[in-house]
């Protein structure tokens, strides 16, 4: 075992039945909150919160939170943006509370049931309540962003070096099973809602309020396997928001590499985090394909990325996670600029995409994830982790504009979503010129065999 985990768990060091437990477990948080960024997020929330914002739009198509002008088109994207800087400010306080306090479950439980509740709450989304609905949103987008560091810190303290890579992909796995079991329930109340004698912003509101149940009920499991760990307290006390952000910045700076390799992923998984968001707009606009193909492209999208976290978290054991992630960049190179090429109306070459993109998007998240593990310094898991979820939800905005602009100078989609390409080779050679092993030592911890 490495020398860190020895430094976090002693006294009273996990026997291997005792971290298997704890592993399981911890596989579970994935599996509890996934569902709500695929069917709350990605498929039934935009069109139905935007439906909302419309019903309460003046006759100009404005609504008017806090006296100011909005396009209803707009108030999704508006919600989902003031979450994410909403993210920005709770994340180090969060990140540093926990590492100080050694008690990173009671905010697990405090973050993951604020936003299951949140989440269950859209049930009450109808009429013109678009500003509750707005709210719920802000809540829940946050809540998870904050539980998900907290989440992801356990990593380094519940799995030895060379067992993290496949830890990592086991949880992403579990993550995307439980997307898309529960999406596929969803979709069958969806479609086939006057069968079950409801209307359809009814069985959207109840797909809504699932998602939190599921979230809320499946947490139980983390919370009783999980256990805290009491670590040397960091000094200095709790800044606000933006100087803690700052002051866990400038901690990294000692640790280059780190910050070396956070900015390769930043980079790459802006590109990662576009094509899920953009997909869909070069599905219908550019291909002329219907609301139904995108979603089972969709469903099939969860499902691979099921195999190839998996599958990844293999050949990471044989070739290391830096070289993996490192394929899988070449990848999604070869994928993308595939896509340039599909032709309009043809629906099976766009699951073609659908599975190519799924073969390579859970394993390339999951290694990222347990990489920078190895390169947190002890008793830092929460702080760096913070850093770690920002670039991966609040910084990726960068690829978005880049799509539009090639957008807005081309007329084509086709040349916007080759653009993206961009990310993935420049990730690549950021990535490549990361010397992992040294990086590694510098943190302050053991070498993996493989890494």
């Amino acid at each position: 075992m490495g020398t860190e985990i020895a430094r976090e768990t002693a006294p009273g060091a996990s026997t291997p039945a005792e971290r298997k437990r704890e592993q399981r477990g911890w596989y579970f948080y994935d599996w509890a909150c996934s569902v709500y960024s695929t069917s709350v997020l990605t498929v039934f929330l935009g069109p139905y919160l935007t439906s909302v914002a419309k019903t309460a739009a003046d006759p100009g198509g404005f609504v008017h939170p806090l006296g100011i002008p909005v396009r209803a088109g707009s108030f999704f994207a508006y919600s989902v943006s003031l979450s994410v800087i909403v993210s920005i400010f709770v994340m180090p306080l969060a990140g540093a509370a926990a590492d100080r306090t050694g008690r990173k479950k009671p905010l697990l439980a405090l973050c993951a049931y604020t936003g299951a509740a949140a989440t269950a709450g859209m049930f009450f989304l109808d009429g013109d309540r678009y500003l509750l609905g707005g709210l719920l949103l802000v809540v829940a987008n946050s809540s998870l962003a904050v539980s998900m560091v907290l989440y992801n810190s356990y990593l380094p303290q519940i799995a030895p070096p060379e067992e993290r890579d496949a830890v990592s992909s086991r949880g992403w796995a579990f993550g995307y099973a439980s997307g898309a079991l529960v999406l596929l329930a969803n979709l069958v109340l969806y479609t086939a809602h006057d069968t079950f004698g409801v209307s359809e912003s009814t069985a959207v509101r109840i797909c809504l309020a699932s998602a939190g149940l599921w979230w809320g009920a499946f947490t139980v499991v983390p919370l009783r396997r999980l256990r805290d760990r009491r670590t040397e307290p960091a000094p200095g006390g709790t800044a606000s928001g933006p100087r803690q952000l700052l002051a866990t910045v400038k901690d990294m700076r000692r640790h280059p590499l780190t910050l070396s390799f956070l900015l390769a992923y930043l980079v790459y998984n802006d590109g990662v985090q576009t094509v899920i968001s953009q997909a869909s707009i070069y599905g219908s606009e550019e291909l002329g394909l219907g609301q139904s193909t995108l979603i089972v492209a969709v469903l099939l999208v969860q499902l691979l990325a099921v195999a190839g976290a998996l599958a990844m978290g293999r050949l990471a054991r044989a070739y290391g996670a830096k070289r993996t992630i490192l394929g899988s960049l070449v990848a999604w190179t070869v994928t993308i600029g595939a896509g340039y090429f599909l032709p309009a109306g043809a629906p099976a070459w766009f699951f073609a995409l659908a599975a190519g993109i799924g073969l390579v998007l859970g394993g390339t998240q999951a290694l990222s994830r347990s990489l920078f593990s190895h390169l947190v310094p002890t008793g830092k898991e929460a702080e760096y982790f913070s850093a770690y979820e920002m670039s991966d939800r609040g910084m990726s905005w960068v690829g978005p504009l880049v799509f539009g602009l090639a957008y807005q100078l081309t007329g084509s989609y086709r040349d916007a979503i080759v653009s993206l390409v961009a990310f993935f080779v420049i990730g690549f050679v950021l990535l490549a010129r990361v010397p992992v092993h040294r990086a590694v030592r510098d943190a302050g911890n053991s070498v993996p065999a493989r890494i």
